[in-house]
């Protein structure tokens, strides 16, 4: 697999971004166009209403949660998924009880959802009038892109200011939100609701900023490859995420290191590192400073951090800090 073929299948169906990268992405993919973005603000409550309801129960054990202690301090680890079918069951009562027991929460940035931040950085980042979409797609092209477009109320027209990253994440989501999936359903939203009602303070690791430049600063060309890979497989977008979520529900951290982690690894160890080992690196280490403070902590972040011989566990087992499954 190329690494554009990789960055099509890590972002473009919103599988690994999902699971472990960017949560950003799912907010930011809301704001399409201007008229678009109006709509995405309109629509802000019911979002947040969505989020506070509480997590359909799991089957079985549900996914995994791991644990850190030292004499003074408690730190749970819990992977999340950035967006959900909302019947998906991933509640669990050792979750409840260890969120319930924090006093702080953690997540990878503490504001997914707050549309005023990310609407300046995707007019910085994701626009681009003066080099349209028109100007680098073929004819053929841009015929899918409308066909795909319109799946979501849009048109090639509308979306053609869109820089290739910003318009191939964008599309990337509408085929999920067709097959049920719902960013308003992701777990960070829940769960952030959930600690807002508690009087909980919430905390990020990294800011939006950090995560749209991600993609943002990819070279034109990576950026056109995954609009055109998006635009390929729009059909199939669905296919990767139910295998991880179906694994992610269960517990079943192994198949998710397979499919979330380890392709991604073997094909495009550049975007392995960027993406995964060298956040990992930077999570560790924040936790360490928690860990270094006292009291009890919950830190949340996409289930690809917490999967595979690079996950956060294992860059924190490397500096001494021993951490269990619950």
């Amino acid at each position: 697999m190329t690494l554009h073929a990789l960055l099509h299948r890590l972002v473009s169906t919103a599988g690994r971004s999902a699971f472990g990268c960017l949560p950003v992405l799912t907010a930011a993919s809301l704001l399409v166009t201007a008229p678009l973005s109006v709509r995405a603000q309109e629509e802000a409550p019911a979002v947040a209403a969505t989020a506070a309801r509480a997590a359909p129960p799991a089957t079985g054990e549900g996914p995994a949660l791991w644990v850190i202690r030292d004499a003074d301090s408690t730190l749970y680890l819990f992977g999340t998924v950035h967006v959900l079918r909302p019947d998906t069951g991933w509640g669990s009562a050792k979750v409840d009880a260890a969120f319930a027991s924090a006093s702080d929460i953690w997540f990878e940035i503490s504001n997914p959802d707050d549309q005023a931040a990310i609407i300046p950085l995707i007019q910085q980042y994701g626009v681009s009038p003066a080099t349209p979409l028109s100007s680098l797609l073929t004819p053929t092209e841009l015929a899918d892109l409308d066909v795909a477009a319109r799946t979501m109320d849009a048109s090639a027209r509308q979306m053609d200011p869109l820089r290739p990253w910003f318009a191939g994440l964008t599309l990337s989501i509408a085929p999920l939100v067709k097959a049920g999936y719902d960013p308003a359903s992701g777990v960070e939203l829940v769960l952030k609701a959930r600690a807002l009602e508690a009087g909980k303070p919430v905390h990020g690791f990294e800011t939006i900023d950090k995560q749209v430049r991600v993609l943002a600063t990819l070279p034109e060309a990576v950026q056109l490859e995954f609009l055109r890979s998006t635009l390929k497989d729009f059909d199939k977008a669905t296919e990767m995420l139910d295998q991880m979520v179906g694994a992610w529900s269960a517990g079943d951290v192994e198949t998710l290191d397979r499919v979330a982690v380890q392709d991604m690894k073997a094909n495009a160890p550049e975007v392995y590192e960027a993406l995964l080992v060298n956040r990992n690196a930077d999570f560790a280490g924040r936790i360490e400073e928690i860990l270094a403070g006292s009291g009890t902590a919950f830190i949340a972040v996409g289930a690809a951090h917490l999967a595979g011989e690079d996950s956060v566990q294992a860059m924190l087992a490397k500096r001494g800090v021993e951490v269990e499954r619950e």
